[in-house]
């Protein structure tokens, strides 16, 4: 601690004592217990509360209040836990009688503060900071505080309860660990006082005949089994499960405790810790009769989590597999005509009554789709999955849940026509399948049904019944899947196939982009963008493209009365561009854009949209155009940017300055590329004067790049000073590779040298808002390579690149800030007075 913090702490104890001191703000006294956490954190010893003696007297005072505010109590209790987390200072607090004040049968828990559940979270917050020596443990055991923290497990505040749980994984662990020299054998097995009592708690929990018992008991578990205590006390958590094992079983086998969600968890959580590693054993065997016994709802979670296991034996994956399955096989089955498929599974895990009864139901059947869709998604996702997907049957499984959703399939059985009415237009279900059909499209042996995927696409597509949201869902799924077609073998009657698809896609797309509704324009105009992406180079979607009217509506777009709509036809139009009149070889018939009239046009959405999305879009697809090697030759693209950059430094939206930023980055890499005598290579020192570097400065000057540089370094947005910044340090290593800086002395009587000084003096003051003079003696011309050159090598750049990567608040973020702060509140009313940094 400063000498100034010690200095002012006295006054900051006695004003947080003071009864007739308005409250505190909660966010002030939080900073302060951070403040004292990071002291003890560094400096264990007792000489913080000997040298401060205000901290004890503050505990006194509260103490001695009648009534104490839960607010000052609650910070009391934290920074006596704090205090006391080291042994040195715990035994300090002993001996002045406060631990036993606080923490003890005749402390806060037994007034009517502790009806205030902040009251109770900050006394269970200061005793797990408190629990970091065996003193402390000594002390909550023989304080009778296990009892309360077992009784707060069942807190009807769910932050109390959760912390309650979170302190009894703590102190059990840390029991353990002062016993590590201890012999363990798991036949004969002594638990320390603290985790005795623990363990003896869960037990009793468990034979309890009270339903909340049980599940505190097995949310405790499940804790204990997912923290640290699972994987590094290993031969302790066996002795744990051997306890507990037979009553988790037949929880299992009664359907009277309502805690099967609970135990799927614990189970998924004791399975994951390294003791069971074996492929054999009685522990295995449980989660098999887990599998059999839960609901295929709380089955689920279970199964998807031991599929991702590497050590999970492989009876028990297909088993967890069949579980996800099993709701796809049933749909899959009441739906199809007879022999027409065969299903995905040959037997069930479980009855399969119980998952026909949850589709049968319409308050269950949704609900339990979404899900198994959702945990199958997640398997695709998986690069290496220990078991095969069925993919082709779950695919035609997928295609009859989306043919059921929208009324194209109606089923002859009764569960069929049952399940069919249950999932009429569930946006939840279509969405969900849409998802694991996207994720579908990158297995292999998924190519021979591809007709009928897009079958069922395009009927989505055509539908005016497909909500907006889920219509992207289905752009989004027929993207991935046109990707997949493009990969197939490109025979005859493939490339026919191909091309009736294109062609049946482009028509919806046409329709699409006509549509009322903003948000459906919005995601067509996505979707031709993720095409163009895609296929630019495929000549059949050229060839669709060219022959549609999709060029000229999306065109009409760019003037959409919806900013989003416009910034996405913004979007769309630079990648057709690309495909069209910026191709290597562009086509010479069909459809075409100007070349000349869009970039015209985005040109004046970038310098005159009123609202910033178009605009950002703009820049962006300018800077990939620019990327591309779209903008000409050296001469045609220096304007082009020239051009672009002094629209974009006037603009109010600070992410379009950025991405101008970006613009100038790409340019100047590009630039030096083409004039430098070696690639990316900075300019040799006895070649300083060469006629390449001269050429570069010049290119960068009538550009105009250095006025929109330097003047950016300024920005009242901190990112575009920062992007600015490493452009400019970027340059300088160009031009100065060797750090041969220029001496700003000597260049202060040059002619240039008195606007390079005024230059450096203004950066540092951190404000270019005046208009700074280029055209009088004393400024500074951005547009002369001589004296931008002095400039880059004078500026003390990284000094000014350190200073913007600062926080904005490392001067007030202080202890003494904070400290000086809650003094000169004292004595005020109104809120809200206090900088908490």
């Amino acid at each position: 601690m400063t000498r100034e913090c010690a200095a002012l702490l006295p006054g900051v104890c006695a004003a947080l004592a003071e009864p007739r001191q308005p409250g505190l703000d909660d966010t002030c006294l939080e900073k302060l217990l951070d403040w004292f956490r990071s002291l003890t954190w560094f400096d264990p010893t007792v000489e913080l509360v000997q040298d401060n003696p205000c901290l004890t007297e503050l505990i006194t005072s509260v103490l001695a209040l009648q009534d104490p505010s839960p607010g000052i109590l609650s910070f009391t209790l934290q920074l006596a836990g704090i205090l006391a987390s080291s042994e040195s200072r715990f035994q300090h607090l002993q001996q002045e009688k406060l631990l036993w004040r606080l923490f003890g049968r005749e402390g806060p828990r037994g007034g009517s503060a502790w009806e205030d559940a902040s009251v109770r979270s900050a006394w269970l917050k200061a005793v797990h900071s408190m629990v970091h020596h065996q003193p402390a443990l000594h002390f909550l055991c023989s304080s009778g505080g296990m009892d309360v923290i077992f009784t707060l497990q069942g807190d009807p505040s769910l932050f109390v309860a959760s912390a309650a749980s979170q302190l009894l994984v703590h102190v059990l662990t840390f029991s353990l660990e002062c016993e590590t020299s201890k012999a363990l054998s798991t036949k004969d097995c002594d638990w320390p006082a603290c985790a005795q009592m623990i363990v003896k708690h869960i037990q009793e929990s468990l034979q309890s005949s009270s339903a909340s018992h049980i599940q505190q008991a097995l949310k405790l578990l499940s804790s204990l089994f997912g923290s640290c205590f699972g994987s590094c006390y290993a031969a302790w958590t066996e002795v744990l499960w051997l306890d507990i094992a037979k009553q988790i079983e037949s929880f299992l086998l009664e359907e009277t405790v309502q805690a099967q969600p609970l135990l799927a968890n614990l189970l998924l959580n004791v399975a994951r810790s390294p003791v069971f590693c074996g492929t054999e054993g009685s522990f295995w065997a449980l989660l098999t009769s887990a599998l059999e016994h839960l609901t295929p709802v709380e089955a689920g979670p279970l199964a998807v989590g031991l599929l991702k296991l590497c050590k999970c034996p492989q009876d028990v994956r297909i088993q967890a597999l069949t579980v996800l399955l099993q709701p796809m096989d049933c749909i899959l089955r009441a739906a199809s005509q007879p022999l027409e498929c065969a299903g995905l599974l040959d037997e069930s895990v479980s009855d399969p009554g119980t998952v026909e009864s949850l589709l049968s139901s319409r308050t269950s059947c949704a609900g339990l789709l979404c899900q198994t869709l959702a945990h199958l998604e997640k398997l695709l996702s998986l690069k290496h999955l220990r078991v095969d997907l069925p993919c082709v049957s779950l695919l035609h499984s997928l295609m009859t849940i989306l043919q059921l959703c929208n009324g194209f399939l109606s089923p002859a059985s009764p569960l069929g026509s049952s399940i069919s009415r249950n999932l009429i237009n569930s946006f939840r279900v279509q969405k969900a399948a849409l998802d694991v059909l996207a994720a579908l499209s990158e297995k292999k042996d998924c190519g021979t049904l591809i007709g009928s995927v897009f079958d069922v696409l395009l009927a989505y597509l055509q539908s005016p019944n497909t909500s907006p949201t889920v219509l992207k869902k289905t752009f989004q799924a027929t993207s991935k899947w046109l990707v997949h077609l493009q990969g197939l073998s490109c025979s005859n009657s493939q490339w026919q196939q191909t091309e009736k698809i294109l062609e049946d896609v482009f028509g919806v797309l046409q329709k699409r982009l006509c549509s009322p509704c903003w948000e459906v324009r919005d995601s067509s105009l996505e979707f031709l963008t993720a095409m163009a992406k895609c296929l630019r180079d495929q000549k059949e979607f050229r060839q669709c493209l060219l022959s549609s009217e999709v060029l000229r509506l999306t065109e009409n777009l760019l003037e959409d009365p919806e900013s989003y709509v416009r910034a996405s036809a913004v979007t769309a139009v630079g990648h057709l561009a690309l495909v069209t009149c910026f191709a290597p070889e562009p086509p010479v018939t069909g459809h075409q854009f100007n070349k000349e009239g869009i970039v015209a046009k985005l040109q004046e959405i970038l310098s005159a949209d009123s609202e910033g999305f178009p605009r950002r879009a703009v820049i962006s697809i300018f800077t990939k155009w620019l990327r591309e090697g779209c903008t000409g030759q050296l001469e045609g693209t220096e304007q082009f940017v020239s051009r672009v950059i002094q629209t974009v430094e006037r603009d109010s939206d600070w992410e379009v300055r950025l991405g101008g930023l970006e613009l100038v980055e790409v340019f100047c890499s590009q630039t030096i590329c083409q004039l430098s005598q070696c690639p990316y290579a900075p300019v040799p020192s006895e070649v300083s004067s060469s006629s390449p570097q001269k050429e570069l400065l010049q290119v960068f000057c009538r550009a105009k790049l250095f006025g929109f540089l330097f003047s950016s370094l300024c920005d009242c947005d901190k990112p575009v000073g920062q992007r600015a910044c490493d452009v400019l340090v970027g340059l300088r290593a160009h031009f100065y590779p060797m750090s041969t800086l220029e001496n700003p002395q000597e260049i202060e009587d040059s002619p240039a040298g008195r606007g390079i000084a005024w230059l450096q003096r203004t950066l540092r003051q951190g404000s270019l808002a005046q208009k700074f003079p280029t055209d009088r003696g004393d400024g500074v011309d951005f547009q002369d390579p001589e004296s931008m050159m002095l400039a880059l090598g004078a500026i003390d750049l990284l000094e000014l690149h350190d200073e913007l990567n600062k926080s904005s608040d490392h001067v007030e973020e202080s202890p003494q800030s904070l400290l000086q702060d809650i003094l000169a509140t004292v004595g005020t009313t109104e809120d809200n007075e206090i900088d908490c940094y």
